[in-house]
């Protein structure tokens, strides 16, 4: 079978390309990939190419598929994994499998490592340790869209579920946020500060007495709070915040928002060395910092109170994805009505995900989806009234009609409307 797929051959080296996908082995599965949402993580493994710890030093002879948040329809099953899908079952993948087997060993990942499987492809052979590792989930609902939105979900809940707290007199490490506590979110309101507010809203586990969300893009911070409101967090017994840090003094306005105590989690939500500064600045006693955005550069660094360290248990934490039992819980919360719309600003086709991927940080907005079985540009949700085309004319009536957000409604009318696009 022949797949479309964009390839990654080196550094800021991506190509669109078809190719014949060889048969599959009776331990792999042969899928239909029908959205990808493009993450951050692809333009930094675009821009390191094989200096990236997922992507296989060999990527220039051997190029792999980007693109690791994604969902798809099962076409074929190896004899295997029979019992367990079938041809038709819908599926997301979590792509960190942590396999030592892999390309890269224990840090292989599609979408990042593999040679036939990646989110930016119309069909994928997906290999043997998803499986093994319990990584490819059978997904029961209509849309397409959360299903690849289940990938960064699970990247928040696996943060936060990374949080820990001290009992003082022991050695107690108690994982978690803190019960009722204060956590501020700084940068909080790019594509993944918009899952981690969302899934703070919706969560089943502990949650805070007080939220914090700031940023330095007004803007922005509008549109989160249309999104996800005071009242919203309000029911849920959450003071909610959102805060511009774009001037004045922001550690003493965000201390004095805290009550002076200092906040018990604080997650930063930019690799910028002053918002990570200013988080060690705002922690209380046994404060826990969350350095969630990773970095692009291995030499990246910043100033930390070690006094601090020493005589108000501050501590640091960081994730990189999270795991089975995250997207799990991603996939359960979706089913219970939590809707990560909201992240998503623009739509695509496959032709766009080149430009797209090495160009992200230059795109304003929140999360790109693409629907890999399509062509079409790359077009902000809030100017399908502008394209003048019927399609898009009826696009935008119906996400009008969903509060200026995708939806399911929205999705279905443009898969069966895609020979109309052009």
């Amino acid at each position: 079978m022949k797949t479309k797929a964009v390839r990654l051959y080196g550094k800021d080296d991506l190509r669109l390309e078809e190719f014949e996908l060889p048969a599959i082995k009776d331990d792999e599965i042969l899928a239909k990939v029908v959205s990808d949402d493009i993450c951050m993580s692809s333009y930094k493994s675009a821009h390191q190419g094989a200096d990236h710890k997922r992507v296989p030093a060999d990527v220039a002879e051997n190029p792999t598929i980007i693109g690791h948040e994604f969902a798809g329809i099962i076409v074929e099953v190896g004899k295997k994994w029979q019992k367990e899908f079938k041809a038709g079952d819908k599926f997301s993948i979590q792509p960190a499998i942590n396999y030592p087997g892999g390309p890269v060993g224990i840090l292989s990942a599609p979408g990042y490592s593999y040679k036939y499987c990646g989110g930016d492809a119309t069909y994928v052979i997906i290999p043997n340790e998803v499986m093994e590792q319990k990584c490819l989930f059978p997904y029961y609902g209509e849309a397409f869209y959360p299903a690849s939105l289940s990938e960064p979900i699970s990247c928040v809940i696996g943060a936060l579920h990374a949080h820990y707290h001290t009992v003082p007199g022991s050695y107690e490490h108690k994982m978690e946020i803190k019960e009722g506590g204060k956590m501020a979110l700084l940068a909080g309101v790019g594509p993944m500060g918009l899952a981690m507010i969302n899934y703070v809203l919706h969560r089943e586990g502990p949650v805070p007495s007080l939220f914090v969300v700031t940023d330095i893009d007004q803007s922005r911070l509008e549109r989160a709070e249309t999104l996800y409101t005071k009242e919203m967090f309000a029911a849920r017994g959450i003071d909610l915040h959102y805060v511009n840090t774009g001037s004045g003094d922001p550690v003493a306005t965000l201390l004095d928002i805290s009550g002076g105590t200092g906040y018990d989690d604080v997650v930063v939500m930019a690799p910028v060395p002053a918002v990570v500064e200013q988080a060690d600045a705002i922690l209380g006693f046994d404060g826990c910092l969350d350095f969630f955005s990773g970095p692009k550069s291995p030499d990246f660094s910043a100033k930390f109170n070690f006094y601090n360290v020493h005589y108000e248990a501050h501590h640091i934490v960081g994730t990189s994805g999270g795991n089975s039992d995250d997207m799990r819980e991603a996939i359960d919360l979706m089913g219970k009505g939590m809707d990560p719309a909201g992240l998503i600003t623009h739509i695509g086709g496959l032709n766009t995900v080149v430009d797209t991927t090495l160009n992200l940080p230059n795109i304003p907005g929140g999360k790109k989806m693409v629907y890999t079985q399509i062509t079409m540009p790359l077009i902000a949700i809030a100017d399908f009234g502008k394209i003048g085309t019927p399609v898009f004319d009826e696009l935008d009536r119906i996400c009008k009609a969903h509060n200026g957000l995708w939806s399911e409604e929205a999705e279905k009318y443009l898969l069966s409307h895609a020979d109309q696009l052009n």
